[in-house]
Protein backbone atom coordinates (compact mmCIF):
# COMPACT_ATOMS: atom_id res chain seq x y z
CA UNK A 1 0.00 0.00 0.00
CA UNK A 2 2.82 2.22 0.74
CA UNK A 3 3.95 1.56 -2.81
CA UNK A 4 0.78 2.47 -3.70
CA UNK A 5 0.07 5.65 -2.35
CA UNK A 6 3.70 6.94 -3.33
CA UNK A 7 3.84 6.11 -7.27
CA UNK A 8 0.24 5.10 -8.12
CA UNK A 9 1.77 2.52 -10.35
CA UNK A 10 -0.21 -0.57 -8.97
CA UNK A 11 -4.07 -0.04 -9.20
CA UNK A 12 -5.86 -0.23 -6.11
CA UNK A 13 -8.26 -2.83 -7.13
CA UNK A 14 -5.67 -4.97 -7.37
CA UNK A 15 -4.31 -4.62 -3.99
CA UNK A 16 -8.13 -4.45 -2.85
CA UNK A 17 -8.86 -7.92 -4.66
CA UNK A 18 -5.76 -9.46 -3.08
CA UNK A 19 -6.78 -8.53 0.50
CA UNK A 20 -10.48 -9.66 -0.02
CA UNK A 21 -9.00 -13.16 -1.45
CA UNK A 22 -6.50 -13.21 1.57
CA UNK A 23 -8.84 -12.03 4.08
CA UNK A 24 -12.27 -12.06 3.20
CA UNK A 25 -14.71 -9.27 2.78
CA UNK A 26 -14.32 -7.11 6.35
CA UNK A 27 -11.06 -8.12 7.41
CA UNK A 28 -9.88 -7.59 3.59
CA UNK A 29 -11.66 -3.82 3.79
CA UNK A 30 -10.12 -2.95 7.36
CA UNK A 31 -6.42 -3.96 6.35
CA UNK A 32 -6.67 -1.97 3.07
CA UNK A 33 -8.25 0.70 4.45
CA UNK A 34 -5.41 1.37 7.62
CA UNK A 35 -2.43 0.22 5.41
CA UNK A 36 -3.61 2.96 3.60
CA UNK A 37 -4.63 5.44 6.21
CA UNK A 38 -0.89 5.04 7.34
CA UNK A 39 1.13 5.19 3.75
CA UNK A 40 -1.31 8.63 3.24
CA UNK A 41 0.12 9.69 6.76
CA UNK A 42 3.84 8.87 6.12
CA UNK A 43 3.61 10.57 2.48
CA UNK A 44 2.12 13.73 3.75
CA UNK A 45 4.92 13.78 6.43
CA UNK A 46 7.55 13.32 3.80
CA UNK A 47 6.51 15.56 1.30
CA UNK A 48 5.84 18.50 4.09
CA UNK A 49 8.88 18.09 6.17
CA UNK A 50 11.94 16.33 3.36
CA UNK A 51 10.31 16.87 -0.13
CA UNK A 52 8.75 20.19 0.30
CA UNK A 53 11.88 22.20 -1.34
CA UNK A 54 11.73 19.93 -4.81
CA UNK A 55 8.46 19.39 -4.91
CA UNK A 56 6.87 23.05 -4.27
CA UNK A 57 8.91 23.90 -7.40
CA UNK A 58 7.03 21.36 -10.00
CA UNK A 59 3.81 22.24 -8.24
CA UNK A 60 1.20 24.41 -9.51
CA UNK A 61 0.72 27.35 -7.12
CA UNK A 62 -2.82 27.76 -8.20
CA UNK A 63 -3.75 24.12 -7.18
CA UNK A 64 -1.98 24.70 -3.56
CA UNK A 65 -4.29 27.90 -2.91
CA UNK A 66 -7.30 25.90 -4.14
CA UNK A 67 -6.49 23.00 -2.04
CA UNK A 68 -5.72 25.34 1.31
CA UNK A 69 -8.61 27.14 1.36
CA UNK A 70 -10.89 23.90 1.48
CA UNK A 71 -8.33 21.27 2.90
CA UNK A 72 -10.66 18.96 4.63
CA UNK A 73 -13.21 19.01 2.05
CA UNK A 74 -10.59 18.84 -0.76
CA UNK A 75 -9.29 15.57 0.56
CA UNK A 76 -12.49 14.14 1.58
CA UNK A 77 -13.57 14.63 -2.17
CA UNK A 78 -10.15 13.51 -3.97
CA UNK A 79 -10.34 10.45 -1.79
CA UNK A 80 -13.98 9.08 -3.33
CA UNK A 81 -13.67 10.23 -6.31
CA UNK A 82 -11.49 7.22 -8.44
CA UNK A 83 -9.98 9.46 -10.65
CA UNK A 84 -7.35 11.30 -8.92
CA UNK A 85 -4.28 9.57 -7.79
CA UNK A 86 -3.78 9.08 -4.45
CA UNK A 87 -0.14 9.81 -4.32
CA UNK A 88 -1.09 13.26 -5.99
CA UNK A 89 -3.29 14.09 -3.23
CA UNK A 90 -0.97 13.06 -0.66
CA UNK A 91 1.87 15.14 -1.97
CA UNK A 92 0.05 18.67 -2.63
CA UNK A 93 -1.53 18.20 0.91
CA UNK A 94 1.55 17.95 2.36
CA UNK A 95 3.01 20.79 0.68
CA UNK A 96 -0.25 22.54 1.67
CA UNK A 97 -0.95 24.47 4.92
CA UNK A 98 -3.26 21.94 5.73
CA UNK A 99 -3.38 20.39 9.30
CA UNK A 100 -2.54 16.88 9.30
CA UNK A 101 -5.56 16.36 11.57
CA UNK A 102 -7.61 17.97 8.58
CA UNK A 103 -5.77 15.68 6.31
CA UNK A 104 -6.25 12.38 7.98
CA UNK A 105 -9.92 12.79 8.62
CA UNK A 106 -10.42 13.42 5.24
CA UNK A 107 -8.41 10.24 4.48
CA UNK A 108 -10.14 8.10 6.70
CA UNK A 109 -13.65 9.04 5.44
CA UNK A 110 -13.43 9.29 1.77
CA UNK A 111 -11.26 5.68 1.91
CA UNK A 112 -13.51 4.26 4.22
CA UNK A 113 -16.36 5.11 1.39
CA UNK A 114 -14.43 4.52 -1.88
CA UNK A 115 -12.52 0.97 -0.35
CA UNK A 116 -15.58 -0.09 0.85
CA UNK A 117 -17.35 0.17 -2.72
CA UNK A 118 -14.29 -1.39 -4.53
CA UNK A 119 -13.87 -4.42 -1.91
CA UNK A 120 -17.66 -5.09 -2.93
CA UNK A 121 -16.80 -5.61 -6.86
CA UNK A 122 -14.45 -8.57 -6.48
CA UNK A 123 -16.99 -9.78 -3.45
CA UNK A 124 -19.71 -9.91 -5.81
CA UNK A 125 -17.23 -11.56 -8.41
CA UNK A 126 -15.97 -14.17 -5.90
CA UNK A 127 -19.54 -14.61 -4.15
CA UNK A 128 -22.92 -15.53 -5.17
CA UNK A 129 -25.06 -13.95 -2.52
CA UNK A 130 -24.59 -10.56 -1.78
CA UNK A 131 -27.38 -8.59 -1.05
CA UNK A 132 -26.39 -7.96 2.59
CA UNK A 133 -22.98 -6.25 1.73
CA UNK A 134 -25.03 -4.06 -1.42
CA UNK A 135 -27.24 -3.11 1.82
CA UNK A 136 -24.40 -1.88 3.61
CA UNK A 137 -22.99 -0.64 0.30
CA UNK A 138 -25.85 1.39 0.18
CA UNK A 139 -26.30 2.96 3.46
CA UNK A 140 -22.62 3.81 4.23
CA UNK A 141 -22.71 5.63 0.55
CA UNK A 142 -25.72 7.61 2.07
CA UNK A 143 -23.66 8.31 5.10
CA UNK A 144 -20.91 9.62 3.52
CA UNK A 145 -22.97 12.00 1.36
CA UNK A 146 -24.51 13.14 4.57
CA UNK A 147 -21.19 13.75 6.24
CA UNK A 148 -19.97 15.68 2.82
CA UNK A 149 -23.01 17.60 2.86
CA UNK A 150 -23.15 18.39 6.75
CA UNK A 151 -19.19 19.94 6.22
CA UNK A 152 -19.86 21.81 2.89
CA UNK A 153 -22.58 23.76 5.05
CA UNK A 154 -20.29 23.78 7.94
CA UNK A 155 -17.26 25.19 5.41
CA UNK A 156 -20.21 27.59 4.47
CA UNK A 157 -20.97 29.15 7.52
CA UNK A 158 -17.71 29.59 8.54
CA UNK A 159 -16.86 31.81 5.52
CA UNK A 160 -19.96 33.73 6.33
CA UNK A 161 -18.69 34.53 9.56
CA UNK A 162 -15.43 35.44 8.27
Amino acid sequence: MLIQNSFTIIPLIIIITINYALFGFLNGLIWSWLTSIIAAGIWFLCSRYFFNDWVQKKTNPELLSKLEQNGLLFVFQARIIPFVPTSLINILSGLSSITFKHFIIGTIFGNLIFFFVLTLIPAGLMEGSMELNILLGIALIFVGLFIFYRLKKKQKRSKQVN
